[in-house]
C-alpha cells in the first residue's frame, strides 16, 4: 500500500497503519513542522517527507499508485474552542487543499481511498465539508478506546462505525511517582486558589476511575484558566506528564522522546488519537 498522509504531524498515522496491519510499500508525508518532522523520522526513516502541502503539484510522485490518502486538516477556526472563523480561517482553508489533491488522485486513480479527520464543528460546516467529499462522518470519541475525553469526526469511503468500549480509565495510563513533570509549587497553587475564587470554578483532580480532559497543543504552558485541572501523585499535585500524555493519545511510550517537553506536548496536542484510526484502518482491511 501506499500512503498519502497531509498535514502528517509526528505520523500517528503510519502507526495505525501498522497496527491494522497494512503493507506499507510508501509512506509519503506532507508537513512543515521541523520537529514533528524529526520524530517521524526517528521512528520511521523510510518515511518521503513532501513538504508544504500547498504546493503539491510539485510533488514528484506516481499520483496514481496513491491507494489510500489521509489527513486531519488544521482545525482552529472550526473548533468551539476558537473564534469560528471556519472556511475564512487560513489555517482550516487548507480543507481545500486535501480536496483537490483528493479529486487530483481521483482522476487518474479512481478506487482510491481517502479519511479526514477534524473537530466536533457547527452543523453547517460540517455539511459543507461532507457535500464535498461526498461521504456522511462518523462521530467518535476517542474515550472508547483510550483515557482520554477527545471528540472527533472521522469522513472516509469505506464502512466503519464506533469502536467497543474498553473501558480504559485514567488510572489505566497514569504515572505514579513520575519522574519528568512539572508539580504545583506553592506559588502556583496560590494561583489557582486565587483563579478559583475569582471564576467560582474547582481545581478537578482526575481520579482513577475517570478520564482525563482533551489534549490541546497549548498544554506545554502548563495550568491555566483552560486546563484548570491537577493529578495527584506522591510527590503532591502536578501537571500531565509526557508519558501520560502519549498513552492518552495512545501512542507507543517515549515515541516523541527525540524531541525537547515543550515541543512533545505541542505535537502530542495535535495529534490523533492511533487506536480509533487504527480501528478505522481495519474495516478497510476486512472490505479487502
Amino acid at each position: 500500500m501506499n500512503i498519502l498522509s497531509l498535514f502528517d504531524g509526528m505520523s500517528c498515522g503510519r502507526i495505525a497503519a501498522e497496527q491494522a496491519g497494512f503493507e506499507v510499500e510508501n509512506y509519503y508525508a506532507s508537513e512543515l513542522d521541523k520537529y514533528a518532522i524529526k520524530v517521524t523520522q526517528a521512528n520511521w526513516p523510510e518515511t518521503i517527507q513532501l513538504g508544504d502541502v500547498t504546493k503539491w503539484r510539485e510533488w514528484d510522485i506516481d499520483w496514481a499508485g496513491i491507494d489510500l490518502l489521509i489527513g486531519g486538516s488544521p482545525c482552529q477556526g472550526f473548533s468551539f474552542a476558537g473564534k469560528q472563523l471556519a472556511f475564512d480561517d487560513p489555517r482550516s482553508a487548507l480543507f481545500f487543499e486535501y480536496l483537490n489533491i483528493l479529486n487530483h488522485i481521483k482522476s487518474v486513480n479512481p478506487n482510491v481511498k481517502f479519511m479526514l479527520e477534524n473537530v466536533k464543528m457547527k452543523k453547517e460546516y460540517l455539511d459543507v465539508i461532507s457535500n464535498l467529499l461526498g461521504v456522511q462522518p462518523v462521530f467518535i470519541n476517542s474515550a472508547l478506546v483510550s483515557a482520554q475525553n477527545r471528540q472527533r469526526y472521522y469522513w472516509a469511503n469505506w464502512g466503519f462505525s464506533e469502536p467497543e468500549d474498553k473501558n480504559i480509565n485514567w488510572g489505566d495510563i497514569r504515572e505514579i511517582n513520575a519522574p519528568d513533570c512539572h508539580y504545583y509549587t506553592e506559588k502556583g497553587l496560590a494561583w489557582i486558589n486565587r483563579h478559583s475564587e475569582r471564576t467560582g470554578k474547582e481545581l478537578r483532580v482526575w481520579p482513577n476511575n475517570g478520564k482525563c480532559q482533551m489534549l490541546e497543543a497549548s498544554m506545554f504552558k502548563n495550568y491555566s484558566g483552560q486546563r484548570f485541572f491537577a493529578v495527584e501523585d506522591t510527590k503532591g499535585l502536578r501537571y500531565i506528564s509526557l508519558l501520560e500524555c502519549e498513552r492518552a493519545q495512545t501512542v507507543p511510550d517515549n515515541y516523541t522522546k527525540h524531541v525537547s517537553n515543550t515541543q512533545r506536548y505541542k505535537m502530542l496536542g495535535n495529534g490523533w488519537t492511533v487506536d480509533v484510526v487504527a480501528h478505522i484502518f481495519k474495516q478497510l482491511t476486512k472490505e479487502g
